[in-house]
């Protein structure tokens, strides 16, 4: 039995269950990064949009040529494709390998992660190098893609199993880490790109998170398939959205509540993903009276770590609220309070208060980060929890069209403006009306979402049967537990080293954050 399976990981009831968080946050502190991504390519000082010195004409060059080209320095559409790829990539691996997770185990998917993240990053500091724009695309976007989804998924059944009592603060954990992960990694790789170069920045991160990547992996424990928690309180059973029963991965797809949840995530993701995808080149441009060009490149990257410490805090504090709340009322909250927002956001940008358009970006953040960590446990108030992993990872294939949808209509429709001799700092104003609809959209979606009828639920003897099937080794895994994970003396000490070691990256990212951040507000 390999170290990397399964029912190698399997350890017993007096195992600590708050050891797990820390392995997850881990992983996603690390594929977060993707968040940061706008840090390569700012509008003004070093990136990829400054390589050479001289941009490519549109006219003159097609997209397929500048794949290839090296005279000339690529748009910003073209860059950002390799955001959308990565998301996309992340939402196909997620459906593709979620079923396949809940055998393989967290431990698996985790190393198979930290293989194709940190490698599809030393692939594209490749294509710095040689200025090839398809090898960024294959580095970052495909490959790093596909390991961003195999580890954006690990955690996320896993938790819920270890934390029944409270699915929403488990999803928040499982996934929060992914929200500040640009947040730690933005002033690693500025830092990087000024002392040593792009392509330097993209190997160094890629080496340095395929490390703490595996660290993550081989942290992960699965609980016993008799584990129950021994105090505390249990999910509402009487709540008419919590299912008490469970639906098969293969037939939730057929329900019209698995549709709704796909759309209500992809309006949700487009709207905030189309702001992070240009974060730091629209904050360059929109408030570029406001500073020196000296200063500008600076406080648009605190701009960017501001928005990513938005968003982890988002995913912790709207999850764990929407086990008191509930899963549609957050998300009702998301899409109603969003759409004022974004509506709001351009007039505060064109009359330069800039205070003001910071502040509503970050609320903005705070509820896409919690929509990302709140819909696994809707998932399983809907569908119950024994395929809620699978289930999940089909998902977020709506991930992978918000991908592509939310940072083509930040980008493309910019360009567009601005070829009708628009300013750049009002470029991005019908980018943001525009993305304000699409969540009027998924406030319409939401309130449509209602329990499932009981014929799409498992019988008890097809459940025991699911149930035989995902635990038929932990039996004999089980009588080994002891061998899988420390002793209780043991796990006391490494419990709050474990904390530290995630911990302190993450309070220097808040500490940093607010630090370049709170210029813009003086």
């Amino acid at each position: 039995m390999s170290i990397l399976d399964r029912q190698r990981i399997v350890v017993d009831k007096s195992y600590n269950r708050w050891l797990v968080p820390p392995a997850a946050l881990l992983i996603h502190l690390s594929i977060g990064m993707i968040y940061g991504f706008s840090v390569f390519w700012p509008a003004k000082g070093k990136g990829l949009l400054n390589l050479i010195g001289k941009q490519c004409d549109p006219s003159q060059t097609s997209l397929f040529d500048r794949l290839f080209i090296t005279h000339c320095d690529w748009l910003l559409s073209d860059v950002v494709w390799t955001f959308s790829i990565a998301i996309v990539c992340l939402g196909l691996a997620a459906a593709v390998f979620g079923h396949w997770l809940e055998t393989a185990g967290p431990r698996k998917a985790g190393v198979a992660a930290a293989i194709l993240w940190g490698g599809g990053l030393m692939i594209s500091s490749l294509g710095v190098s040689s200025h090839q724009l398809w090898l960024i695309w294959l580095g970052g976007g495909v490959i790093g893609g596909i390991g961003l989804g195999l580890g954006y998924i690990s955690p996320v059944s896993t938790l819920i199993k270890w934390f029944p009592d409270r699915r929403g603060l488990a999803t928040g954990m499982a996934i929060m880490g992914f929200g500040g992960g640009a947040m730690i990694g933005t002033p690693l790789a500025a830092e990087l790109i000024d002392t040593y170069s792009t392509a330097q920045a993209f190997l160094y991160m890629g080496i340095f998170y395929f490390i703490a990547m595996m660290i993550g992996a081989f942290g992960y424990r699965i609980p016993p398939s008799d584990y129950k928690v021994e105090s505390g309180n249990q999910v509402k059973k009487d709540s008419a959205m919590i299912a008490k029963n469970h639906v098969h991965v293969n037939h939730a797809h057929k329900t019209y509540q698995f549709w709704l949840l796909w759309g209500v995530l992809c309006l949700n993701v487009s709207a905030g993903i189309g702001v992070l995808a240009v974060a730091k080149p629209m904050f360059q441009e929109i408030a570029a009276q406001n500073f020196s060009i000296a200063e500008i490149g600076a406080i648009a990257g605190g701009f960017v770590a501001l928005l990513s410490l938005a968003n982890i805090i988002g995913r912790i504090i709207w999850a764990s609220s929407s086990d008191y709340l509930g899963r549609k009322l957050t998300y009702a909250i998301f899409f109603s309070l969003g759409t004022l927002l974004y509506f709001s956001a351009p007039w505060a940008g064109l009359n330069q208060y800039i205070a003001l358009f910071v502040l509503i970006n970050l609320v903005i953040m705070t509820m896409y980060g919690g929509g990302f960590a709140t819909i696994p446990a809707y998932l399983a108030d809907i569908f119950g929890t024994q395929h809620v992993g699978a289930i999940h990872g089909r998902l977020l294939t709506a991930w992978s069209t918000a991908g592509i949808l939310g940072p083509a209509i930040m980008s493309y429709v910019r360009e567009y403006q601005l070829s009708q001799g628009i300013p750049e700092a009002e470029a991005y104003n019908s980018s943001f009306t525009m993305l304000a609809l699409l969540l009027v959209l998924g406030f319409i979606l939401n309130y449509f979402v209602k329990p499932l009828d009981k014929k799409h639920f498992m019988s008890d003897a097809e459940l025991k049967i699911e149930m035989d099937l995902a635990y038929k080794k932990d039996a004999a895994s089980q009588l080994k537990a002891s061998s899988v994970g420390p002793n209780k003396t043991l796990q006391k000490i490494i419990l709050p080293i474990a904390w530290v070691v995630v911990g302190v990256p993450i309070f220097m990212g808040i500490s940093n954050a607010l630090q370049k951040g709170i210029i813009i507000f003086l």
